[in-house]
Formats: structure tokens, sequence, C-alpha cells
């Protein structure tokens, strides 16, 4: 079970007390995203985050730095299309300083205009970096082929010329208006003692201020799935096929995750063993589902050949309609099954992974889910549902993205 109070200032702090363990991890989550970003702001909500390790009112950004390496600590944060997360890891001891660190970079960034302008110069050069990453650009594409120019799906990291216009006025306002308390989650996951840390909360979160209004919210507008192509210097051609599916927390995550890696999300997955493995035609293919609030979908990827690229994408199809056709068999179902129940298991062996599951849950859903809740639902998922919701996903109108040589 969880620990879990709301201070007075509307901020949730949860956490999952692990006293086999000895460390700490800590995260603050934000309803920060590119996904409530305008045209002009796309960018904003990943250079703040960058801009949050860049100096505080107390702290220089090698005073960050070095307060959490001189214990050993681990500090970092992510941006995503529905929250930015700040996170620190630590020995259980050095607890304190994780949370002291953590609200001083939230609560009280500097923003000092030489820092900004310096770090205009590190997000430009990340966004370089993933243009010359043709994997990543047919990522973006597909979420461009499925979702239409809205921000679901813009790039997270914004466009160059925004990143260059941002000012400091901007990104304080953007702050004001994003980062509050009622809209944040505190979550922390390892050996902890509970009452000593709803005082540390309290102490360094208790002055956060809310917000006027409602929680920034969002809307998705249904849009045509497309065929998209983005010519590149590169070699290889990079394909994506979109399929729509459920939002994140839906009864159909289940199910989809069993097709998913039947389809191509391991490598005993027909589309990995029939490309691959039996024809050697590509060194990447795999599906993924991505899942949002307020939709989802199921992607394939492969990337191989300008002379390959045909027969790979019509085995994509045989293999997709063969098991439209066919169905899943049982055997499939019943070690797929117990394959994802592992890898679940396996994969919340850390505070870190705790703490992620347990803050991003709270953070986009409202709620808490146990490993137990969560391997009970698995194993409710029958047979033919599977097949169902398979049918349904991979026979509905497909995007589709193209990353090629020019």
């Amino acid at each position: 079970m969880y620990d879990q109070i709301k201070l007075e200032n509307g901020l949730t702090v949860i956490g999952e007390r692990l006293p086999h363990f000895r460390s700490v991890s800590a995260g603050v989550w934000i309803a920060a995203g590119s996904q409530y970003e305008t045209r002009a702001e796309n960018g904003l909500s990943h250079f703040l985050e960058h801009m949050l390790f860049k100096g505080t009112e107390r702290r220089t950004a090698r005073d960050i730095a070095e307060v959490m390496d001189a214990v050993g600590g681990q500090l970092n944060a992510f941006t995503a299309k529905e929250c930015t997360c700040f996170y620190a890891k630590v020995i259980d001891e050095h607890t304190e300083l994780a949370l002291d660190v953590l609200s001083d970079m939230v609560l009280h960034s500097a923003f000092d205009e030489a820092e900004l302008e310096k770090e205009k110069g590190v997000v430009l050069e990340e966004i370089a970096m993933s243009e010359d990453e043709p994997e990543d650009v047919c990522g973006e594409l597909i979420m461009s082929a499925q979702y239409g120019d809205q921000p679901l799906a813009w790039p997270i990291l914004g466009p160059a010329d925004n990143v260059r216009a941002f000012t400091r006025d901007a990104l304080v306002a953007y702050r004001d208006k994003m980062y509050r308390p009622e809209c944040s989650v505190l979550a922390v996951a390892g050996n902890y003692d509970w009452d000593a840390l709803v005082g540390l909360a309290n102490r360094y979160f208790g002055e956060w201020k809310r917000g006027e209004g409602a929680c920034p919210s969002y809307a998705i507008q249904p849009a045509k799935p497309q065929r998209l192509e983005k010519l590149k210097d590169i070699e290889q051609v990079h394909l994506s096929i979109g399929f729509p599916a459920c939002p994140i927390g839906a009864k159909e995550v289940y199910p989809i995750s069993i097709f998913n890696s039947i389809l191509g999300g391991a490598m005993s997955s027909r589309l990995f063993q029939r490309i691959r493995e039996e024809s050697g035609m590509a060194y990447s293919v795999y599906s993924y589902p991505s899942y949002y609030t307020a939709t989802g979908m199921v992607v394939v990827y492969a990337g191989t050949s300008r002379e390959n690229a045909p027969a790979v994408l019509g085995m994509i199809d045989e293999e997709i309609g063969r098991l439209v056709k066919e169905g899943v068999s049982r055997d499939e179902f019943e070690k797929t099954r117990a394959q994802i129940r592992g890898s679940y298991v396996l994969g919340l062996e850390s505070a870190s992974a705790r703490m992620n599951t347990l803050g991003r849950r709270m953070l986009l859903l409202g709620d808490t889910q146990t490993e137990d809740e969560m391997l009970d639902k698995l194993n409710a998922v029958e047979y033919d549902e599977v097949n169902r919701i398979m049918r349904e996903v991979l026979t509905g109108e497909r995007s589709y993205a193209r990353v090629a040589p020019k």
C-alpha cells in the first residue's frame, strides 16, 4: 500500500516505503509538457526544465551539481508530452538534501540572462542531434501523420526558431502558469519515515503558492491519418505505421500489451523473427504502444535499405494480415502474458522505477495501482478479448511515416 497526503497548498505527496532498501528516490511531477503549449510556446516546457538546473537564488549551477555529487546522489529531469519530472536519488540519510535541492530548483530558480543565452546553445545542439537520428525523426513524423497539426504531434524540443526567441519573461510567465502545487505530485519511494517525510515536504514545498483557476487541460481533435515523408541525407529508409488505440488507464491496455508483444514487441515476436532473423532485411524492427490521457496508438517501425524497403513493408503487411485473419494462438497468448508479467515485476526492482510508476500515474490519472492489482488485471485478460481488440486496432485506418535518403 501507499502513503498519501495532500498539503494545504494542494500538493499531493505520495510514497511507497521500501524498508529493505538503503536508498530514496524522489520526483516532483508537474503537469507541464508540449501537449499544453501554443505554437509560440512549443519547446518552452523542455527549455524551462533545462533552466531549472542553471542556478537558484542561493545556489549556482555548479553548486547544484556539486552538492549532489558530494553524497553520491543522482539528479536529473525529463520533459514528456504531458508532464515534466525533476528527480533525485540518494541514500536514505540524505533524503532531506534531495527535497531541499528539488524544491530550490522548482521554486527559486534565478533564470539568469547569461545562463539563459548559453542554454539556448545547448538545446539547439540537442535539436540538431535529434535531427541526426532518423529513427527519432520517423517517430516525430508518425505523430504528425496520426494526429495532424495539434500539440500532441509537436516535438517536445520545439523548433529551433522558438528556442532562439525565448526570453526570461516568457520563462517566468510560463513557470508561474504551469508550475502549480495543486497540479503537481511529489512522489517518493525507498526507505523513509512517513511522518518525517511529511514534515520535510511541508518545510520545503509548503511555501509553493496555488495558481488561479483550474489546472491546465487539453483536448485531442479527431484527425484523419496521413502519409508523410521526409527526405534526409541518410543511408537507410525508416518506416512507421500507426494504428489508433486506447488512452492510458483504459482496460484495453492489457490486451494491447499482449498482442503488441506478439506482433513486434519482443525478440521472439513475429516481425522480428520474420524480417530480421529469417530474411535478414533489417537490423531494427519492432512495434510499441504509446498511451496518453486522451488517446493512444500502436506503432510498427522498421529501418532497412532502400532496396529492401518494399519487401520489408510487404512482410509487415503480411504479418499483420495473418495475425488479423488467424488470430493469436493460445500458446502465444499464455507465453506472452507470462513474459509481460515477468518483465513488469523485474522492471520495478528499484526505488527509481517505483517512484516513476507511482508519480506518473498519480499525476496523469489521479489514482494508484499496486503491483498486485496490475498483475491481477493482466491475469484477468481473456484469450478471446486479445483477439477481438487486436482486430479492432489493426484494422483501423493507418497512418504512415517514411524518412528516406534524398
